[in-house]
């Protein structure tokens, strides 16, 4: 259902709220060893979401990527969307283009019910709430 594009992207911006603030930037280099994605393919992944202020960077000597408050309120959709697309996870699960409720697939009705969820889920957990379940132990991410 996800890209590996917005796995990592995901992963980063988690690596962020974990280990930033606007005082404390985070590099590039800096957050592609921990979740083991080549830095140019990090690089341009985090360039895409600042540019849609998903998160924050600033640029120069003291410059990184880093989350604001702001940012840490955004849903975890509002990554996948920018990585993905809004289709990625609405589009038919055999690939079908013409897949829809009108005309459903063999797997649109068994499918369905379990996608609306997860995309529901996805648009009402937000970046701090998955961080602050990582701080707390209740999940993991090893970082």
């Amino acid at each position: 259902m996800l890209s590996n594009s917005s796995k990592y992207a995901v992963k980063a911006v988690l690596f962020l709220a974990l280990n930033s603030s606007e005082g404390a930037k985070v590099s590039v280099k800096d957050i592609a060893d921990p979740i083991n994605v080549p830095q140019a393919y990090i690089a341009k992944l985090l360039q895409a979401l600042a540019k849609e202020g998903i998160i924050s960077s600033t640029r120069g000597p003291k410059g990184g990527f880093y989350l604001s408050e702001e940012d840490l309120e955004q849903s975890i959709i509002s990554i996948i969307k920018v990585i993905d697309g809004k289709k990625r996870l609405t589009s038919c699960l055999l690939s079908l283009e013409n897949c829809n409720e009108g005309k459903p697939c063999p797997l649109h009705d068994i499918l369905s019910v379990s996608r609306n969820h997860i995309i529901e889920q996805l648009q009402t957990k937000s970046i701090k709430d998955l961080a602050l379940s990582v701080k707390s132990g209740r999940t993991f991410l090893p970082l």
